[in-house]
């Protein structure tokens, strides 16, 4: 049996919500060696043109960037495979097309010394509208991540809407649950705030090749 929670995170309004199936002390034993499954969801608008956007996420060199400090994300080793050249998109020769592989290194809990690597495979590419790649190492069971970017103008405007879907299965039954309860969901939801908060100073500051920085308005 499988207990899933879902959550739903907004850059915008900054609510969650999470649903749990009723369980009982019977029902928490006979799950002992089940999994256990998560679904988050994240939404943020940038001022920035959908094209340096896409460059900059699609870049896995700007992994440890976006992560934060206290993770201590290492990018250890790209075997990137082109993705078909854009010339709409700059600085396109270094995106991470479908089948690269991504190694990095994290904290597996903040602060301690001690690390995990991860092994993320890219799934799927599409210029300007998404990229999927999925944990083929790790410190979960499975790992799911869609990240899809939409050109939206709001107060006249141009910017990017930037949409994460991610699905996970921690594993371990019950202690996963615990796991899941106590700190994981927190660390996921954390990760994502604080992305959220440095995102628009990196963008800002990032120079593309052969196109001039946009400034947040």
């Amino acid at each position: 049996m499988v207990m899933n929670v879902r959550i739903s995170a907004s850059a915008t309004d900054r609510t969650c919500s999470a649903s749990r199936e009723p369980h009982s002390l019977a029902l928490i034993f006979l799950i002992i060696g089940a999994g256990m499954t998560g679904h988050f969801e994240f939404e943020q608008w940038v001022a920035f043109q959908l094209g340096h956007v896409f460059a900059f996420f699609s870049n896995p060199e700007n992994l440890p960037r976006i992560m934060p400090s206290a993770s201590g994300t290492r990018l250890i080793a790209v075997h990137r495979v082109p993705a078909t050249p854009d010339s709409k998109t700059p600085d396109s020769g270094k995106a991470a097309g479908a089948g690269s592989v991504i190694v990095t290194s994290v904290r597996a809990i903040p602060f301690l010394p001690l690390r995990a690597r991860w092994i993320a495979r890219i799934t799927e590419f599409e210029w300007n509208h998404h990229f999927a790649d999925v944990q083929e190492q790790g410190p979960f069971k499975s790992w799911q991540h869609r990240h899809e970017f939409e050109a939206v103008v709001r107060e006249e405007v141009e910017g990017t809407l930037i949409r994460d879907l991610i699905d996970y299965e921690i594993g371990w039954g019950f202690l996963g649950m615990l796991a899941d309860s106590l700190f994981v969901r927190e660390q996921i939801e954390s990760t994502f705030a604080e992305r959220q908060k440095k995102l628009p100073d990196l963008l800002s500051t990032l120079h593309f090749t052969g196109s001039t920085k946009t400034a947040v308005p």
